[in-house]
């Protein structure tokens, strides 16, 4: 039935629409459904008429409610939105000084641009919360400007920047002292030595230890962080501040993007190097400065580093095809190179066995040695020194004492003779007072070391003694009453065996040359089991040979040394034309042979003749150098003729019967035959040794012409100054008895241990107006380590030398150093300092990428080239008074100081919290800091090793 009825309904339909087809067509169907869609929406706009109207009427009657206004805000708000974005305003004013704010305005885009812009962009394009973030750097940047305004920089940069550079130099010293005393049993030296250096650290600081912030990234940025946070407190409003997200946007941008990156390319060994070089880019690199590096460096990086590039350099020469004038030149190159490198190999050789020879027991092996005659020791304070440490071994010291003393008493005598006389000529006079004083001077020299009860007393011909005390009772004493007896003291300083004579066979001898530079190798270390490089004794320090070279050098008769002028030639160098000999070396042994060329001038043969001859005076007898030729000299008959002439020269000073009769001469021989360039002398050996003593005299003879230049205002503060030198001689003997006979000082001694405090703490409580040029003169004593040993004349004159300044020169140098700050704080220069930083962080306004790390031979060779140039512009002068090994010694400490990034980290640190702690002197910084560093490792050991200490002590 289901079935029918379906099939009806289908059928019944498909007839009506036939039918509906036949009778109104086919388009019927749409008229269809277009009259079906016309009435849906007639009835839809119906409806939406119809609701309009009613809920038009049902407002009004809202509107007579009683119900509350709506929120005046809301439209406010409306409104805003409706209104078009309006330009940011930005005030860029920061310092007040329109060049530096600039370029301050230019790093805050930049880094706004670059740690915030490229990534909120992508968030929103709304600008108010970058306008805060911009706001809120420069509100800081001003209250930061305000606040340096207001500070004074002077006590920062001349007193406290120097302490802080000292205290970690002490630190530095001390460790490398610890280390050396532990022996080579560390597998890891560097780090030893930085664990060794926080050590150190702790004991002197006492209440902070920076090893966390240094040696571990993680802590340093939680550090920095920290940092960040307590001067964004200081430097901004209260409201600001609240603002987390805001505060912690600027924090990470100071912290990570700027601090960071900065203190991190601040304490990279390699960039200091090279800012070293480039400080003292106008120098040239000496030749004999780079050699003495090499055979100075323990480091087996540096050497193969050389060495490498040596083997590439010489290379490149021999694949040169040159001929005619050209071909010396390059001969003469890559003999130097093959040179360098024997260095090279001979000096990793040694370090890699641990083989060194002790410098003491190679010159006793040598026997003869350079002779310093007594009268230049006497005057120069550095050979002085050590001749002093011999009489005191010896019980000779009272002698050496008296002659010293007798000396500063005619100096004194004389000068105040000259400013009597200068005062009598103006009408004014004063002698019973001037001869005063000489008399009290010469009795207090007289009772010191020659009467009964001078203790020691200096044993002298009885008779000499009465006469003088006879005149100086009936007579006025002159400056030249002690001269006498002062000879004959000299006379037995000199010739009796306990003193002079048996000073120069002594270990001090040996280091008193090392010290004067008169050992052919500076790496000798001065100690009686120290491990010194090689020995040699030129006087004028100009010979250095390689260890190896030094050992193979004809000091027997196994050793045979030939020599002969093979070639000669016409160089011209900028414009100056000379002749060069070609010499032929040929050394041979019982177990080798080798053979060299080396080229020297006519005038490098004239100044070896005049040492030889100044040092070994029967040579002058034997040995005839051809003479000098003024016109002419370039002429080809003439340099063969001369170069026969220097044949025979040189087989006559190679004769096996002159080497025997004089022992010593061969290593002034093979220093000269050596292939490489010979360095002069400054002239005999008279006129180096002038070099010690003429700036002594000349000092005396400025003081002398300063006192009698002085005008009659200040007439009267000199004389003061003259009664004080009047009693200099006296001072002398006490002082040199304190220092040798343990006579208690003028000035106790405090508790605490001067090597275990901060350089400047010996004097924080001295108001004296020098205290800037005292702290850097106590950071020279503190860089060359004066202290060590036993220094007191080079203590003496330096103090000598810091009086004479300050009574002549003390307020010219205060004030330099004073207008010296004021520029370095001023306008232009901070400026110039916020355009470097600018330029290195976004070079062409571009964030510069991180630089790659150089290779490590790069590295090396610039540690090596840095290096020659410090050891390059080290003056004479000051060899001459402390020192050439001292300070030598001193420079290459300073040097290694700066190769250990984690030390440079804690010296960067030190500086910056300094400079906060003089920023905002009443911010409690240094609480603040003790407590940031409270987590170090070693400052809970040494509280732990302090504990157990005082232990035992309180349980007692």
């Amino acid at each position: 039935s289901y079935l029918q009825t379906s099939l009806s309904i289908w059928g019944w339909g498909s007839l009506g629409l036939v039918l509906f087809l036949v009778t109104f067509g086919p388009f019927a169907i749409f008229y269809f459904a277009f009259y079906i869609l016309c009435f849906v929406g007639g009835g839809f706009v119906v409806t939406l008429l119809f609701g309009k109207s009613n809920s038009e009427k049902y407002l009004e009657q809202c509107e007579h409610s009683f119900l509350p206004c709506t929120s005046v805000g809301i439209p406010k708000c409306i409104e805003e939105m409706k209104r078009e974005a309006r330009p940011i305003k930005i005030d860029r004013r920061l310092t007040g000084a329109n060049i530096i704010d600039e370029p301050l305005q230019q790093v805050i885009q930049f880094s706004l641009r670059d740690y915030v812009q490229y990534w909120y962009y992508t968030l929103s394009d709304d600008e108010s919360f970058l306008l805060e973030i911009r706001q809120a750097l420069q509100y800081a940047l001003v209250q930061f400007s305000a606040r340096s305004k207001e500070t004074d920089w002077q006590p920062y940069f001349t007193t406290r920047l120097v302490d802080d550079f000292g205290t970690h130099l002490r630190v530095f010293r001390k460790a490398q002292q610890r280390i050396a005393e532990k022996g080579d049993q560390m597998k890891d030296q560097a780090e030893e030595l930085v664990d060794t250096f926080f050590e150190v650290e702790v004991e002197m600081e006492k209440e902070v230890c920076r090893d966390l912030v240094c040696t571990s990234p993680k802590d340093e940025e939680g550090f920095l962080r920290d940092l960040c946070e307590v001067l964004l407190y200081i430097l901004l409003p209260p409201g600001d501040f609240q603002n987390k997200i805001m505060r912690y946007f600027v924090r990470e941008i100071l912290s990570r993007g700027i601090l960071l990156p900065l203190i991190n390319q601040l304490s990279d060994p390699d960039y200091i190097n090279q800012y070293v070089i480039w400080m003292i880019r106008d120098s040239n690199c000496n030749y004999e400065a780079f050699m003495n590096i090499i055979k100075l460096s323990d480091n087996i990086g540096e050497l193969e580093a050389v060495k490498d590039k040596a083997s590439e350099e010489l290379q490149y020469l021999r694949s040169l095809d040159t001929a005619g004038d050209d071909i010396n030149t390059i001969k003469n190159q890559i003999n130097s190179l093959l040179y360098v490198i024997k260095v090279c190999d001979s000096r990793i050789q040694r370090l890699q066995s641990g083989k060194e020879i002790d410098t003491v027991k190679l010159a006793a092996n040598f026997g003869k040695l350079c002779t310093v005659p007594l009268d230049h020791i006497l005057v120069d304070n550095v050979a002085l020194q050590f001749f002093m440490d011999y009489m005191q071994q010896t019980g000779g010291q009272a002698h050496l004492f008296f002659w010293m003393t007798v000396e500063g008493y005619r100096v004194t005598a004389q000068q105040q003779l000259e400013v009597l006389q200068s005062r009598q000529k103006d009408g004014k006079h004063q002698t019973n007072q001037t001869k005063g004083l000489l008399r009290a001077a010469a009795f207090g020299v007289y009772e010191q070391y020659l009467s009964e009860k001078a203790s020691p007393r200096v044993n002298i011909d009885d008779n000499l003694v009465a006469k003088l005390a006879e005149t100086l009772n009936h007579e006025d004493p002159t400056p030249e009453i002690f001269d006498d007896i002062q000879r004959k003291v000299y006379d037995l300083m000199l010739r009796d065996e306990r003193f002079y004579p048996s000073f120069k066979q002594n270990v001090l001898y040996v280091r008193m040359l090392a010290e004067l530079d008169m050992l052919k190798d500076p790496s000798f270390r001065g100690s009686d089991d120290g491990e010194g490089e090689s020995f040699n004794g030129s006087p004028t320090g100009s010979i250095n040979l390689s260890l190896d070279d030094l050992s193979n050098v004809p000091s027997d008769e196994t050793v045979q040394l030939h020599a002969y002028i093979s070639d000669t030639g016409v160089c011209n160098d900028h414009g100056k034309t000379y002749a060069l000999y070609a010499i032929t070396v040929h050394r041979r042994n019982a177990n080798s042979e080798e053979m060299w060329k080396t080229y020297r001038r006519y005038s490098d043969f004239h100044d070896f003749h005049m040492r030889i001859t100044e040092q070994f005076e029967n040579l002058a007898n034997i040995l005839k150098l051809p003479g000098k030729k003024t016109f002419n000299n370039m002429d080809r008959e003439f340099l063969e003729k001369r170069k026969k002439d220097l044949n025979a020269y040189l087989q006559l000073l190679l004769n096996p019967e002159l080497m025997k009769a004089s022992p010593a001469l061969a290593h002034y021989v093979y220093d000269f035959l050596e292939n490489k360039a010979y360095s002069k002398g400054k002239g005999d050996f008279a006129r180096k040794m002038d070099t010690f003593v003429n700036p002594l005299r000349n000092s005396m003879r400025n003081v002398s012409n300063a006192v009698k230049s002085i005008p009659d205002s200040l007439a009267e503060g000199m004389t003061k100054m003259s009664d004080n030198m009047g009693k200099m001689s006296e001072r002398l003997g006490q002082d040199i008895k304190q220092s040798f006979f343990k006579v208690p000082p003028l000035m106790q001694k405090t508790y605490s241990d001067p090597d275990h405090c901060r350089v400047a703490a010996p004097i924080d409580d001295n108001v004296d107006d020098n205290i800037p040029l005292r702290v850097m003169l106590l950071l020279m004593d503190e860089v060359f380590d004066l202290k060590e040993r036993n220094q007191w004349l080079r203590r003496n004159i330096k103090n000598l030398l810091q009086q004479l300044i300050r009574a002549t020169y003390g307020d010219t140098i205060n004030r330099k150093i004073v207008d010296h700050v004021d520029w370095m704080t001023s306008p232009e220069q901070v400026a110039d300092a916020v355009k470097r930083f600018r330029d290195a962080f976004w070079p062409n306004g571009i964030l510069a990428e991180t630089v790659p790390r150089r290779d490590k031979a790069i590295r090396m060779r610039t540690r090596v080239a840095g290096k020659t140039k410090l050891l390059e512009v080290m003056p004479d002068e000051l060899k001459h008074i402390i020192g050439a090994e001292t300070t030598r010694k001193g420079i290459l400490r300073v040097f290694e100081m700066f190769q250990h990034s984690q030390l440079n980290k804690r010296m960067v640190y030190v500086f910056l919290e300094r400079f906060l702690e003089t920023l905002f002197p009443q911010n409690k910084f240094p609480e603040l800091f003790n407590k940031l560093h409270s987590r170090s490792k070693q400052m809970q050991r040494y509280k732990q090793r302090l504990h157990s200490t005082q232990a035992p002590s309180l349980q007692k």
